[in-house]
């Protein structure tokens, strides 16, 4: 879990209830899997190879351990001790990889126009003070995140090349495109390295393997296409410095189920985090959230009884209460783009792991950062109405 701060708790009781979205509740959207199911599998091969030597013992009784502790919600003891990360990495955070690889390649056509899927990965360079692309993932140690950013620029490099070999052929892939920030409260770097190392390695394949597989076998991005970052940091308790430094140049933030459990620690300092966001994101940085739905991710505000979906209260941070923060001139700060309370992704019966796959149900917000009005740097319009 990634904790953090922001300047000042906005201690003001919302006006009414929670507006009913545009989006239904009552239904849930199938989300579909249109991913090369090679690439998927590849993903599976990387958590494979990097948790190799810990998928070998029986894992069963950790994994036990870890879920009591999560459903009991005492993530100090889930995310305690090395043994408890690996087998949460080689349990969890592969099953979320391929739903994630699906989220980023959904959300493509809001990137910013340099980063649409028909530019290209050397258009990835929008700026010259900036050579990558870069993602900052909050509450992102357990490596989903890294493994999905790395998958997604290969299936970029993919569509975008013009004469590719085949579908998985040799398409180049500029040095230092993507640049992934990993932050987590927990001491993830091991796991970070290790996946970091197994996407840029390639998979392990039979000795009896044919030619053929042997010569197609290749790793999912070269070794200086993607640079991965990992930062132990209590975001809920940081220096509002320290959190504009980390966001400043980030072009997309993610918020992975974590939003929830950090409301879960604190409303106000959650609250605090996200308006310090909202100061340190330059004009059209995207921001994802993606957390589990319904009742599973709800508030409870200034200790009443009643409870409040988390994605309301996220709403009233970023649309409402973030007008009128004395940091920033009054004007609207954040466009929301994609809105729905309930999806399923469902993992492909072919794909092959040690560990039993899950399908994913989830709940996804996106938002784009706007520029004051007279900011000439400010983005035009959605291109689109909040989706489905």
């Amino acid at each position: 879990m990634a904790k953090g701060k922001s300047s000042h708790p906005d201690r003001r009781k919302p006006s009414s209830a929670p507006a009913k979205e545009s989006s239904r509740s009552d239904t849930e959207t199938a989300v579909e899997n249109n991913i090369p199911e090679r690439l998927q599998q590849q993903i599976l091969d990387a958590f494979r190879d990097a948790f190799s030597q810990s998928l070998d013992f029986d894992l069963a009784p950790v994994i036990q351990k870890v879920k009591q502790h999560l459903y009991d919600r005492n993530f100090a003891a889930a995310f305690g001790s090395e043994q408890h990360l690996l087998a949460y990495a080689a349990r969890w955070s592969v099953s979320r990889a391929l739903g994630y690889l699906q989220i980023f390649h959904d959300i493509s056509s809001f990137n910013p126009p340099a980063y649409g899927v028909n530019a290209g990965i050397k258009d990835l360079k929008n700026d010259k003070s900036q050579s990558s692309m870069r993602i900052t993932c909050l509450g992102g140690g357990a490596g989903a995140e890294l493994v999905a950013s790395a998958a997604w620029l290969r299936l970029q490099s993919e569509i975008s090349s013009e004469n590719p070999t085949s579908i998985f052929g040799q398409a180049a892939v500029d040095p230092n495109s993507l640049e992934v920030n990993c932050l987590d409260i927990a001491d993830w770097a091991s796991v970070v390295s290790r996946l970091d190392e197994a996407v840029k390695t390639a998979p392990t394949i039979s000795k009896y393997a044919s030619a053929a597989a042997k010569a197609d076998n290749m790793a999912m991005l070269p070794a200086d296409a993607m640079r991965s970052i990992f930062i132990q940091q209590d975001l809920l308790e940081a220096h509002p410095d320290n959190i504009r430094a980390l966001f400043h140049s980030s072009d997309l933030v993610t918020i992975m189920f974590t939003l929830n459990e950090l409301y879960s620690a604190s409303v106000s300092k959650t609250q605090r985090l996200l308006f310090e966001l909202t100061v340190a994101t330059r004009p059209g940085t995207l921001l994802l959230v993606v957390d589990s739905p319904g009742s599973y991710s709800t508030v409870q505000l200034n200790n009443t009884e009643k409870k409040y979906p988390m994605h309301w209260l996220l709403d009233h941070t970023l649309l409402e209460a973030s007008k009128n923060t004395r940091i920033l001139p009054r004007a609207n700060h954040w466009q929301k783009l994609i809105t729905d309370e309930s999806r399923w992704f469902r993992v492909p019966k072919a794909l092959k792991y040690p560990i039993e796959l899950e399908n994913m149900r989830y709940q996804i917000h996106l938002y784009r950062r706007l520029g004051v009005p007279d900011d000439p740097a400010a983005p035009g319009p959605s291109v689109s109405k909040p989706q489905r």
